[in-house]
């Protein structure tokens, strides 16, 4: 039986009563060292406009309690700046989930962006708007949007899907820009445009399915019976690997072991002799860069 994310949070919201608000509590970390010069000292209201901007917005139609929300960090490195207020940067993007019946959470996604492009000029302030497309608000607007994808997905097979085409809306209304990361590369196929394309695509459902399998028959179901957990975990990373042989980008592998890797390792650590071996040559199969990881499943 498969549960949408709103019965979890009903199921979560037994436990503790508190005020509803918006889906995120997301906490922004901005460094603008590598900047020379005072005029970009007023970069440090950025962080508080994005924390707003992001936090203050209902994104979706549910309401989510305090510890329904889901908590998100970005790390923000603006790497060069003009007199025009134009600035490029990087970001890395985390987010996270409850685990049920514990009280520790899951990285749903942790994902990097190498090439933000955004006007801000002291004083500006950041406004959501559907209609037009702005790179500094457009991108977080795509990216909130993914992150809402991710998580869906992990409550319920292909639950993220009508956030993914939110997602794609914004990709759209970017391709009446030049802005960098918007268009379908072919020297670059780790941009938006093919992220949420790929996200999209038939071809990539089995991963996503298997997205769900390894958090809410997996990871969710620990507790209460590790040695199914661990199968229904191992049957998601066969899965994976099945899919990842009939295709030809490997983007979205990459973001989820980049985001479990040291999750899986763990997971096994305690099982019994035949299953690491099992779960590591599987992982040797599926996974060679981050074997470091998984080393400890040899033994």
């Amino acid at each position: 039986m498969r549960y949408p994310r709103f019965f979890f949070l009903i199921l979560l919201s037994l436990v503790t009563i508190s005020a509803f608000g918006q889906e995120f509590d997301c906490q922004v970390n901005l460094n603008y060292d590598q900047l020379e010069g005072n005029s970009y000292s007023y970069l440090t209201e950025l962080e508080d406009q994005i924390e707003e901007y992001i936090n203050d917005f209902q994104w979706t139609e549910l309401q989510y309690a305090e510890q329904e929300q889901i908590n998100c960090q970005i790390q923000l490195i603006i790497e060069s700046g003009n007199s025009n207020f134009d600035f490029a940067s990087r970001m890395i993007i985390s987010a996270r989930r409850p685990i049920f019946n514990t009280v520790t959470e899951t990285n749903s996604i942790i994902l990097s962006d190498e090439t933000w492009q955004f006007n801000y000029p002291e004083g500006k302030t950041l406004i959501h708007d559907e209609l037009q497309f702005e790179n500094l608000t457009g991108t977080l607007d795509f990216f909130m949007n993914i992150i809402l994808g991710y998580d869906f997905d992990s409550f319920s097979d292909l639950g993220g899907t009508q956030y993914y085409q939110k997602a794609r809306n914004i990709v759209d209304l970017a391709q009446t820009t030049s802005a960098a990361g918007w268009t379908r590369a072919a020297n670059n196929r780790r941009n938006r445009f093919n992220l949420v394309a790929d996200l999209l695509s038939p071809t990539y459902e089995p991963l996503r399915t298997a997205y769900y399998s390894y958090h809410r028959l997996g990871l969710d179901q620990f507790t209460n019976d590790p040695k199914k957990a661990r199968q229904e975990i191992i049957d998601a990373i066969t899965l994976i690997r099945d899919t990842k042989r009939r295709v030809t980008s490997n983007y979205l592998f990459d973001i989820f072991f980049d985001t479990k890797s040291r999750e899986i390792a763990g997971v096994f650590g305690e099982a019994d002799a035949s299953v690491k071996r099992q779960a590591y040559n599987l992982l040797l199969e599926t996974d060679q860069g981050h074997l470091s990881d998984y080393s400890g499943l040899q033994n």
